[in-house]
């Protein structure tokens, strides 16, 4: 099967900026209390359903997959990115990385006890979104949680709205929609953090986490 032609271009353009991106990022968590808090209770939901393997999926250089693993669960990384994954590896000896895609993962179904996504769908066009939580849902067991963090709109559309991105064409979404999406997949929303659009200075709009957890 032939590869769409934006997942091409998303990591040709990750790859190109792989070292950059795992300097600037090195302490993503530096000075954000409310996204470390959050992080830290997806952690702690993961670690009592007893399944406590976490997947960061589309983890960059690992930075995050890096703060999950030191909570003590058995987190692990994936990306698009060939670059990317050097970097994760460079950078956190020990942890697994692997280059592979949302669309299609190489693990089996119901294997993992957690799902964490930080700014990992905003490269997909609005209609292969689907496609992505189809295999998120796949891979999480009954029970397992859902963190994804994501571009956000301020108004309830129901339509993605894209938006210039210093790598690649992104979109930015309506958390209820998002939300929406996942509860057709059984995983339904249990809490989300919603920062003003005047909070990101880089772009201007709202900065989402959403948790969420499969029913069964």
């Amino acid at each position: 099967m032939t590869e769409a032609g934006f997942l091409e271009t998303t990591r040709s353009a990750y790859d190109a900026r792989a070292a950059e991106y795992s300097e600037i990022f090195r302490d993503p968590l530096a000075g954000q209390p409310l996204d470390r808090a959050l992080i830290d209770t997806f952690a702690d939901l993961v670690k009592a359903t007893g399944t406590e393997s976490i997947a960061d999926l589309g983890c960059g250089p690992g930075h995050y997959t890096a703060y999950l693993h030191a909570r003590g669960l058995n987190a692990f990384g994936i990306d698009l990115s060939p670059q990317m994954i050097e970097q994760a590896r460079q950078e956190h000896p020990g942890i697994p990385f692997e280059v592979g895609s949302m669309f299609a993962l190489e693990l089996a179904d119901g294997s993992v006890g957690g799902v964490f996504s930080h700014y990992s769908i905003i490269h997909t066009p609005p209609e292969r979104v689907p496609e992505v939580f189809d295999e998120i849902s796949r891979v999480l067991a009954p029970g397992g949680h859902v963190l994804l963090s994501f571009s956000g709109t301020d108004e309830p559309s129901q339509v993605a709205e894209p938006y210039d991105h210093v790598v690649a064409p992104a979109y930015r979404w309506s958390t209820d929609m998002i939300s929406g999406m996942l509860r057709e997949r059984g995983i339904v929303e249990t809490a989300r953090l919603v920062f003003p659009g005047d909070q990101d200075a880089r772009r201007g709009f709202p900065r989402v986490f959403l948790l969420a957890g499969k029913t069964g």
